[in-house]
C-alpha cells in the first residue's frame, strides 16, 4: 500500500516512480482518446501522466496500456473453476477485477455459500467483488438448499467485498410488492441493485425500475434496450457462453450512451475462456464490429467500476489503483502483460502470480449431494385412467435459455411411458438433492437427440438438484446414482457403464482440479453425450437450464412440470 506522502511526491516528480510505462499508447477512459505519455507508478498507484523518471522502465514498443478489464457480472460457478482457479485463468486474459453473483453456490448452500466466495477470492490475482444473491431459493416451484431473508443478507453489508443486491430475478414479485422481495431492496439503502427482468416492458417495467434497481443484462433485442435505457437503467452487455447478445445491442451504444453501458459474461465454461478468452473476447469482437476501440475498453473497464462504486478501479488517472492491462494492439486485443496493484500478475497469456499458501487455500464446504435411496419405481411415469391420452412436451431451443411448450401423445408399452429415440421425445427427471426428501419431477422432453443412454448433471438452474434425460430408467437410474457417490458433477452412462464423467465435489457445482484437467474431462463427457446421438453443442449447458423455472414456456423442477408464464406446476398429462 503507497504512502500518501511518497505518492504526492512522486506526481509532483520530486521522486522517481517505482514503475514507468513508456514508449507506447494509453486508453484514456475519461476522454475517450488515445493518448500517448509516460505512466508512472508509486507502490500500488498510478501516481502520474506525463513524463518520469523511474526506477524501472517498461518499454511497451509500440503496444496499448489500458485499465485492467472488469467483468461487471458473472456467476463464476458457471465456469465450474474454483474461485482462485478462475481468478488465474481470466487473468491471463486482462481481467483484474470480477463482480460476482453467487447466487448458484448461494442456491445451494445459503449464506456459508456466500462466506466461502468471500473466503476464497483473499489470495487471488484478481478482486473479486460480491453481490448479495436476492433470489433464494428463485421461485417456489423447486427445492433449493437454502433460503435467504434479509436478515440473512444484512450482516454482509458491512464487508467491503460487498457491493450491493445482485439480480433481482422474481421481477413478479416486485410489481406485487412482496414483502421479503422489497425486504431485500430497503436493507440495502443506496448501493447497487441489479437486475434480471427479461422482456419486462412499460408500466410494469417503470414499477420495477421505481424500486430502484438500476441495471439489466437480460436485454436480447434494441427495442427492449433502448426502453431500458431511457428508463434510466445501465445495460449490461452479456456475452458468454450460451447467451450472446452483442451483435444485437451495439447499434445502441454511441457518443450520447457510451456512460450507460457495460460488458459481462454473466456464465461462461471454462473451455470457452481457455479457447476465445474472457472480457479482452468482448472487446475484441465490439471493436471487429466497428465500436470506437476507446469505447469498447470504457465499457469493458471505468462503466462497471463507476456504477458499483469502485472508484479506485477502471481507469488510468493519477490516484487510480495500477491494475492494468498491457494489449500487443487494439485489433487483436491480446493482453501481453497484466499488473495487479502494480505487481506483474500476467504475461504472454500465463498467470505468473504466486499461488496462495495452502493453509491460505483452504476452504471447505460440506457434501451437498443428499438424495433419498433410489429405487426404478422413482423413474416411472404411469398413464392415467381417466382417459387423457396427451403430454406436455418441453422443446428445446438449441443454444437459449428459452422453451417451448408441445403436446403429443406419449410413447407408452404398457400402461407406462416411455422414450422413443426415433420421435427425440425422452424422459427426464429432476431429483431433490439438498435434503433427501424424495422429490422427484418427471416429464417428456424433445431437442436432446440421444438414441441410447442417459446424460446427468448436479449444476441444473437455479436451484441445482439432480437432473437427469435418457432413453432408458435402467440408465437415467445408473446415471443419477453415480453423481450420487462422486458428490456432483457431471456424467454419461449407456447401459449401465459410466462413458465419463466430471466430479464436481464443491456444491456439486465446482471442481476442485486446474482448470487444463476441467477442460479435458468436459470435452470427453460432451464427446459421450454425443456418442449417445446428441446434436447439441452444449449438450450439459442445455440439461442445465431445463429446470429454470423462470425463462421459457415449459420447465420441469423436483415438484413436477412449471408453466413458465402461469409461474405455477401443471400436470403432464393434459
Amino acid at each position: 500500500m503507497v504512502f500518501l506522502e511518497h505518492l504526492i511526491d512522486v506526481a509532483a516528480g520530486r521522486e522517481p516512480a517505482d514503475l514507468v510505462f513508456r514508449g507506447g499508447q494509453f486508453v484514456n477512459v475519461f476522454t475517450n482518446t488515445i493518448d500517448e505519455a509516460d505512466v508512472a507508478i508509486a507502490s500500488d498507484r498510478i501516481a502520474g501522466i506525463g513524463s518520469y523518471k523511474a526506477r524501472e522502465v517498461v518499454d511497451l514498443k509500440g503496444q496499448v496500456l489500458c485499465p485492467g478489464f472488469i467483468d461487471a457480472h458473472v456467476h463464476i460457478e458457471s465456469s465450474m473453476l474454483s474461485v482462485p482457479e478462475f481468478a488465474r485463468t481470466v487473468v491471463a486474459c486482462g481481467t483484474t477485477a470480477v463482480v460476482a453473483d453467487p447466487h448458484e453456490i448461494a442456491n445451494v448452500m445459503g449464506i456459508e455459500g456466500i462466506r466461502f466466495v468471500l473466503r476464497t477470492s483473499k489470495y487471488c490475482p484478481i478482486h473479486v467483488y460480491v453481490m448479495l444473491s436476492s433470489s433464494v431459493p428463485a421461485s417456489h416451484l423447486e427445492s433449493a438448499g437454502a433460503e435467504l431473508s434479509a436478515v440473512d443478507l444484512h450482516p454482509f453489508l458491512s464487508d467491503r467485498w460487498v457491493r450491493g443486491l445482485g439480480e433481482v430475478m422474481n421481477y413478479p414479485g416486485v410489481i406485487s410488492k412482496e414483502s421479503d422481495v422489497l425486504d431485500k431492496i430497503r436493507i440495502v439503502g443506496q448501493t447497487p441493485i441489479d437486475g434480471h427482468a427479461p422482456g419486462l416492458s412499460g408500466r410494469d417495467l417503470c414499477a420495477y425500475v421505481a424500486a430502484g434497481i438500476r441495471s439489466d443484462h437480460e436485454a436480447t433485442t434494441l427495442e427492449e434496450a433502448r426502453e431500458k435505457l431511457r428508463l434510466g437503467m445501465h445495460v449490461m452487455i452479456r456475452e458468454g457462453s450460451a447467451a450472446r447478445n452483442l451483435d444485437a445491442l451495439l447499434p445502441l451504444v454511441t457518443p450520447d450512451t457510451v456512460g450507460r453501458f457495460m460488458f459481462v459474461t454473466d456464465d461462461k465454461h471454462c473451455d470457452d475462456l481457455l479457447n476465445e478468452g474472457h472480457v479482452d473476447h468482448i472487446v475484441r469482437r465490439a471493436i471487429a464490429a466497428g465500436l470506437n476501440p476507446a469505447y469498447a475498453i470504457r465499457l469493458a473497464t471505468f462503466n462497471g467500476a463507476w456504477y458499483y462504486g469502485l472508484h479506485e478501479l477502471g481507469a488510468i488517472g493519477p490516484g487510480y489503483l495500477a491494475n492494468l492491462t498491457v494489449l500487443d494492439n487494439l485489433t487483436d486485443c491480446r493482453a501481453t502483460r497484466v499488473y495487479k496493484e502494480g505487481q506483474l500478475v500476467a504475461q504472454d497469456g500465463v498467470c505468473v502470480a504466486p499461488e496462495p499458501l495452502p493453509k491460505q487455500a483452504a476452504a471447505r464446504l460440506r457434501s451437498s449431494v443428499n438424495v433419498q435411496w433410489l429405487e426404478p419405481d422413482d423413474l416411472v411415469i404411469r398413464v392415467p385412467d381417466d382417459g387423457r391420452r396427451e403430454v406436455r412436451v418441453i422443446e428445446v431451443t438449441p443454444d437459449q435459455l428459452q422453451t417451448r411448450a408441445g403436446r403429443e401423445k406419449p410413447p407408452t408399452l404398457g400402461q407406462l411411458v416411455v422414450s422413443d429415440p426415433d420421435r427425440d421425445l425422452l424422459k427426464m427427471a429432476v431429483i431433490e438433492r439438498h435434503t433427501a426428501s424424495g422429490n422427484v419431477g418427471l416429464g417428456l422432453v424433445r431437442g436432446f437427440g440421444l438414441k441410447r443412454g442417459a446424460i446427468a448433471s448436479t449444476v441444473a438452474h437455479d436451484a441445482h438438484n439432480l437432473i437427469v434425460v435418457g432413453v432408458s430408467d435402467h440408465d437415467m437410474l445408473a446415471a443419477a446414482i453415480h453423481l450420487v457417490k462422486i458428490r456432483g458433477g457431471l456424467c454419461a452412462v449407456a447401459d449401465g457403464e459410466v462413458l465419463a464423467d466430471l466430479p464436481l465435489p464443491t456444491a456439486g457445482l465446482l471442481s476442485t482440479e486446474p482448470v487444463a484437467t476441467v477442460v479435458a474431462k468436459l470435452i470427453e463427457v460432451r464427446a459421450a453425450a454425443r456418442s449417445l446421438g446428441s446434436s447439441l453443442a452444449h449438450p450439459f449447458m442445455t440439461l442445465s437450464f431445463m429446470s429454470l423455472s423462470v425463462i421459457g414456456d415449459l420447465k420441469l423442477t423436483d415438484g413436477g412440470l412449471v408453466d413458465v408464464s402461469a409461474f405455477k406446476h401443471v400436470d403432464l398429462f393434459v
